[in-house]
This record gives C-alpha cells, structure tokens and sequence, in this order.
C-alpha cells in the first residue's frame, strides 16, 4: 500500500531572494589582549603594501572569416518620391509639390533653413578666408633629406626574344604613359623570327602593354610628337622613318621610301621646336642628318652629309646621338669620332624664301657652359640646356676659346657608360647609366669626382634612360627588355635656392682655370721653341718636336716624382702610426743574427728595428 504525502505550496512562496534588514551591532564575544604575545613580534614602522586596484582583463584573439567585397554604384537621377507617384509623369509631381509646400511643417522649415543660410553668409563676407597675406615673400624650398630613389614598377618586354630596350618616351601629357623601341643591338647577330613590335605601356598596368606599334623593321628610337601626343615617330632598323597614330591601329600611317631613306639603321631622331610640330630630324651611321615634314614623307626636306674637313674629302661619319637646343635655335649632333654644330635659320625651313642652312663644324667640340657627358664611342657630348646659357653669343664664345678642351670631367670608371640625361627641373644633376645595369646620378654642386647616388637597377647592362618633364620619375632600359621606373627623392627633384646662378658660379670659375692653364701651356712651348732655336741656330721643325718631346718627358719625371715622394710620405705615417698602436709594456725583441751582423759591419743601425717592425 502506497502512501502518499501531498504538500502543496505556492510557487511565489519559495525560491525567493534572501532579504536583509538594519539591526544594532551586538556584541558576540569580548577577547582580551594577551601582552606575553607582544615578545614574539616586532614591530614594523613604515609598511610598504602593494595594491592593484585595476580590473583584471583578458586578451582573446580569434581569425574571422574571410569576405570578398566588391564596390559597386548607382546612379541616382531621380528619387525621394512616394510609391504611388511616377516621376515621368509631371502633373503628378506638380500636384505633389503643391500638396507639400501648403504643408505647415514645410513652411517652417524653409524658414529655420533661410535663418542659418542668412548667418552663414554675413559670418563668410565678415570674414575673407581666401585672403593672401604673404604675398611679396617669395617660398623657398629647403631639402636637406638623403638622397634616395625607390622602384615603383617594372615594364618586362612580353616577347620571348632577349631584346634590348634602345629608346625611352614619356607622354606628353603626363606622366602615366611611357614608349619604349626594342631591338637587338649585338653584332651580325641573325635577325630572322625576331618580334619587331614595340610597346606603348600604362604606368599602373605593368602587366599589359596599352598599345602595340607594329613597324617592318625593328624601331632603334621611338619619340612622341609634343604638340600632338597621338602621333610618334621611329626610327628603324633598315633606315626608313615610320610615323604612327594610336588612334588609327598598330600599322603606320606613313613610311618613308627605302629609296630616299638612310641606308643604316636610325640611330637617333627628334621633333624640334616649331610652330606646326610636323619637322623632324634623323641620323644615322651612314654619315647623314636628314630633315623631314611628317606630313609628306616621301623625301626629306633637307640633307646634310657629316663630313670630316680637312681630311678626306668625302668620307663620311656616322651619326650617333643627335640633340636640339630650341633657345639657341641651333642643333648638335654626334658622330664616331666627332661633334657637328648647326645653325638653324629663323624663317620657315620648309617655305621657298628660306636661306640654305650652311652647317658649322668643329672638330671635337665641347659645348663650354651647358655640361652633361654622353658617352659612345668613347667621345664626350655636353648636351645643351635652357636654364645654363645666357644667350647665342656666350655659346659662341665657347666654342671660339674652349676649342676641344672640356672645362670638368670625372674619374676613370671601369664600366663603360651607354646613355644620360639631364635632371630637367634641377640644372646641377644629370643621369648616367653603366654597362654593370647601375644608374649613377651625379650632383655637380655637390661633388664631381663621384656620382651623389649609385643604384643598382638590374644585374644586366642599361641601355638607355629617360627623364620625364617634371623631374620626379626616371625610366630605365636594359639589355633584357625590361623597363625599370624609379622614382626620386625630393632631394634629387626639386630646385634648390640660387642653384641656376651658383651652377654658372661653377662653369664660369672653370672655365677661367682652363684658360689659364691653356695660356700657361702655350707659354711654356713658346719657351721652349725659343731656347731651341737659339742653341740650335733655327734648327726648323726637328728641334720644336725633339723639345716637344723633352717637356713631355719633363713633365712626366716630375709627375712620377711626386707620386713617390707621396708614397714615401704615406708609409712614414703608416709605419709611425704601427708603433704607436704597440704596446709599450713588451719585451724588446732579440735582434736575428744577420741583423746583429748587419749592424756590426758599420751599416745603418736602424734598418735591423725597421725589418722587425714590418715583421
């Protein structure tokens, strides 16, 4: 029999909180002090105690997972209205409008809004924010950071071929596009199956290239037109001139006849300063400089023959480099072994009234105040700058009085240089690039014996480099086909305060030390004929070269003996600084026998301590 027991409560009634309530203290045990304790402490009188008040807090790491995102837009022409209203239906959104301007609440806040429009236009006339207050001073630009460039990007040629990348052009405007020529440049090396296209690539796609010009001969150079940057003109391999328009495809738009083209490759061309943009020159290793109208390039407009005068009559030299100075009006071109100048006249080359343009050469010319070296084929060029010359006649005063004498150089390097280019915003730098693949950039002001900044691009050779207009960017070409684009500190980009006047500070003072030294030199042979034709009685031409002869000898024994007594001087100081550097407290070294015997025979006693001290 089971029993049962039902107890019945309420569920409000347990499971309840606990309350509390105030009552009086009550005391529930007395203790009284034990003073026998006392003797078995001591009392302690500072205590230190440490307390950490702060809250204990715990570090949980955990990796979320991973989303794409994507951003997208929509363009909002139309919106804000209500569902039952059509926007395309105008009496709709008139009755609407209506509706909404009798509104109470629309009216006041129209008003609110016109309260704070009317405060903020009083406080913007009280106050002119756009006011100059500087405005005489003049901002100068201090830049005292080492000098550093960074690579932004790499352009590689998509081909499979190892071409060399041969000429550089930046986009007129603006500093997002660049073109490069490609071509292979080793001797009788089979061109059969080489890829003849050439690339015009986007900075911020370095994948891809942009555009794709595709000529009948692999291009050597290839520029763009200033005045107008849809149109690029090349150079190619065979000789022939080819024009192209990105906006008409790859194939150019006109080609120049093989038979009035140069018969060797197009080594250099440009677009000089004029009014149309349409006159181009080229050179060539078969000894020409041809002017050209790219409007009809059927033949050149002009010709003129690079000749060597004074030697042979007929022989030609082959045009390398070929630069143009608008301020001068005048262009330079360099060949194997010698620099032409050229004079260009003021009216229209292309009209009938237009004068023949003789051409003035000088044999091995050096361009005296606008300075930057090209080095090919082992001959210097000073490419002409705006910002360094002060006017046609200073430029003729130094090709009169400089001769084929430069006014600076710098060391002797072991690599060979392959290209350069000036800094176009700062007039003291310039660029060279190495058969090694480094980029030496050069600070005249700064020093001339070493380049400021060396950068190694690439473990193969350079082959060319190119500025952009702004000074900022510098793209170079190796011999792999790959286009390196660097990007310069401000150090090496902007203008220096008085940089322009200390620049010609520096070509002028040198300028004045070669005149000396050339004036001292011809004194000295002047001299020197006279003492000879004294002894000798006007002994003719034999005598002034046998006294050529001896001061040359001269001037070397007195280099080598400088050279030696600097040696001297150096080991001196090396050996005096060697004993300093020992310790005094060692023993003094036994003397060898053959020194003993040395000092005994009478010799110098000091050779034996000089011979244990190099040991």
């Amino acid at each position: 029999m089971e029993i049962v027991y039902v107890y019945t409560k309420k569920r409000s009634e347990f499971g309840r909180q606990t309350n509390f309530s105030d009552e009086s203290p009550k005391v529930v045990l007395d203790i009284d002090p034990d003073s026998s304790l006392r003797a078995n402490f001591i009392e302690k009188d500072p205590v230190d105690m440490a307390i950490q008040y702060a809250s204990e807090m715990s570090e949980h790491e955990v990796n979320t997972e991973r989303y794409e995102t994507e951003n997208r837009g929509m363009n909002h022409s139309e919106g804000g209205w209500p569902k039952d209203i059509n926007p395309a239906e105008v009496e709709q959104t008139i009755r609407f409008r209506k509706k909404l301007e009798k509104d109470e609440v629309y009216m006041q806040t129209i008003q609110d809004l016109g309260k704070q429009m009317e405060h903020y236009l009083k406080q913007n006339n009280a106050v002119d924010i756009y006011e100059e207050y500087f405005n005489d001073t003049t901002a100068t630009t201090l830049v005292t950071e080492t000098p550093t460039a960074k690579t932004i990007g790499i352009l590689r040629d998509p081909q499979d071929w190892k071409r060399t990348v041969t000429h550089i052009s930046w986009y007129p405007d603006g500093a997002h596009r660049v073109a490069a020529a490609y071509s292979l440049l080793e001797f009788q090396k089979s061109t059969q199956g080489i890829p003849l296209e050439s690339y015009i690539w986007e900075i911020e796609n370095p994948n891809k290239p942009e555009h794709t010009l595709k000529p009948s001969s692999p291009m050597l150079c290839l520029e763009y037109n200033p005045k107008d940057p849809h149109l690029l003109i090349g150079g190619c391999y065979n000789g022939q001139l080819a024009l192209f328009d990105t906006r008409k495809g790859s194939q150019p738009v006109e080609v120049s006849p093989i038979e009035t083209s140069h018969r060797d490759p197009i080594h250099k061309c440009i677009f000089p300063s004029s009014k149309t943009g349409s006159e181009v020159f080229s050179t060539s290793t078969d000894g020409q400089v041809l002017c050209w109208d790219i409007r009809k390039l059927v033949e050149p407009t002009e010709s003129l023959p690079l000749e060597y005068a004074g030697y042979k009559p007929g022989l030609l030299l082959g045009g390398l480099v070929l630069e143009y100075e608008s301020t001068m009006n005048r262009f330079v071109c360099q060949s194997s072994n010698k620099i032409h100048g050229r004079d260009r006249t003021r009216c229209d080359p292309l009209s009938a009234t237009a004068k023949p343009r003789v051409p003035k050469t000088r044999s091995r010319l050096h361009l005296l105040v606008t300075m930057v070296l090209f080095m090919l084929s082992s001959v210097t060029l000073f490419i002409p700058r705006p910002s360094f010359l002060s006017g046609i006649g200073q430029l003729e005063y130094g090709l009169k009085m400089q001769r084929s004498q430069p006014i600076m150089w710098t060391t002797y390097s072991g690599n060979n240089l392959t290209d350069g280019c000036w800094s176009p915003s700062r007039p003291s730098v310039f660029f060279t690039t190495t058969m090694s693949g480094t980029l030496d950039v050069w600070d005249i002001l700064f020093k001339q014996t070493t380049p400021t900044l060396t950068i190694q691009v690439c473990e193969d050779s350079l082959h060319s480099v190119r500025m952009h207009d702004r000074g900022k960017l510098v793209a170079t070409g190796s011999h792999s086909g790959n286009i390196t684009l660097l990007e310069l500190s401000e150090t090496l980009s902007v203008l220096q305060p008085n940089e322009k006047q200390n620049v010609n500070m520096v070509f002028e003072r040198e300028t004045k030390r070669e005149k000396i030294l050339e004036g001292r030199r011809r004194e000295l042979k002047l001299k020197a004929k006279q003492q000879s034709a004294a002894v000798g009685g006007g002994g003719g031409g034999d005598n002034a070269e046998q006294q050529d002869g001896d001061l040359i000898k001269k001037v070397e024994e007195e280099f080598w003996t400088s050279v030696m007594q600097e040696t001297k001087e150096i080991e001196s100081r090396e050996k005096k600084r060697q004993e300093a550097m020992m310790p005094k407290d060692l023993p003094t070294p036994i003397p060898e026998e053959g020194a003993e015997h040395m000092g005994g025979s009478g010799e110098n006693p000091k050779e034996p301590k000089e011979d244990m001290n190099e040991s």
